[in-house]
């Protein structure tokens, strides 16, 4: 992909701030067009989709009941206020695992989103970027790790063995001792 068409990618869903977007009837929309191509989705998925406020590494979340054989679509908040393209494409990314052999993002998935790609064009891939999708990324940084030696700093927005015993592992870049900054250091 040249320089051109990247730019073109990064502003396909610039826009203004919208209003708040009804994504239960996108949901049912981007069902209906999935069904038009013969797309085999589930006919059990949940109706309302469920709002994320808290998610930080992805915008949409597929979750299957095994018990009961349901779906439940799930989108990050900062798409409420997308342009409405951008939230279908990743409706239309959720609602592909409703397929049977469509959990996972291997041929059969990526054969279906070619078809959606091509028929309403999205562009639905394994990932996404805020950029791509017109939205302000969550980046949340909670916990800086840094190198003692050479002041590299690791940023983490979750609690993790690095963030707990950050004296167990060495600087990447130069081997150094880490150590967890104070919270006070950690605002700017």
């Amino acid at each position: 992909m040249n320089r051109e068409e990247v730019q073109g990618q990064l502003s396909l869903y610039s826009a203004r701030k919208r209003e708040i977007l009804p994504v239960d009837l996108l949901l049912q929309k981007v069902i209906a067009q999935a069904k038009a191509l013969n797309i085999p989705v589930s006919e059990h998925i949940n109706p309302s989709v469920r709002i994320n406020k808290r998610a930080t590494g992805r915008f949409g979340a597929c979750f299957a009941n095994k018990r009961n054989g349901t779906f439940l679509i799930e989108i990050s908040d900062v798409l409420l206020t997308a342009h409405p393209k951008a939230c279908c494409q990743t409706l239309a990314h959720e609602v592909l695992h409703t397929c049977y052999g469509c959990q996972n993002h291997k041929k059969r998935w990526h054969r279906y989103a070619d078809m959606m790609n091509q028929a309403y064009g999205y562009t639905i891939t394994r990932t996404e970027s805020p950029e791509r999708l017109g939205v302000e990324g969550k980046n949340v940084v909670r916990y800086v790790v840094e190198c003692t030696q050479c002041g590299a700093e690791i940023p983490r927005a979750r609690r993790s063995r690095l963030v707990e015993h950050p004296e167990d592992y060495r600087c990447a870049k130069c081997g150094g001792q880490l150590a967890l900054k104070k919270p006070e250091e950690n605002k700017e």
